[in-house]
């Protein structure tokens, strides 16, 4: 095992007003807010969905291509050196800006999809 599902972080032009919408249909509450995010959890673990405001947000257009759905994953692991060597052997790749020593790296899954490795000190709210 390299990691575990930590959230789900979902791009939106007002993260507070979409929180409604994902606090009712997900029965999660507001765990933490600041003007660029909105954090909702469970009591039942630790695994939350993030809205991340996103300046100019694009919706997306299902199925077009060329409004792709915008969405990643953050993966909690204990160290992002070892968790790296796992995810890079699994054909994944770093992206361009990402090689930060502690907290958070972000990678692109062997398609392309970004995805973040997350160690505790990197998160605002409960892990």
């Amino acid at each position: 095992m390299i990691g575990r599902l930590f959230s789900l972080v979902i791009d939106c032009p007002s993260p507070s007003a979409l929180a409604g919408f994902y606090q009712e249909l997900l029965s999660l509450t507001r765990v933490a807010e600041s003007a660029h995010h909105v954090v909702l959890g469970s009591a039942t673990g630790p695994e939350c969905v993030v809205l991340q405001r996103v300046a100019d947000f694009r919706p997306p257009r299902w199925p077009d291509p060329d409004r792709p759905q915008q969405m990643h994953l953050d993966v909690m692991v204990p160290n992002l050196d070892v968790a790296e060597v796992a995810v890079l052997g699994l054909g994944a790749s770093l992206l361009e800006g990402s090689d930060k020593p502690i907290g958070f790296r972000v990678y692109a899954d062997p398609v392309g999809h970004p995805f973040c490795l997350v160690t505790p000190e990197s998160v605002t709210h409960p892990v």
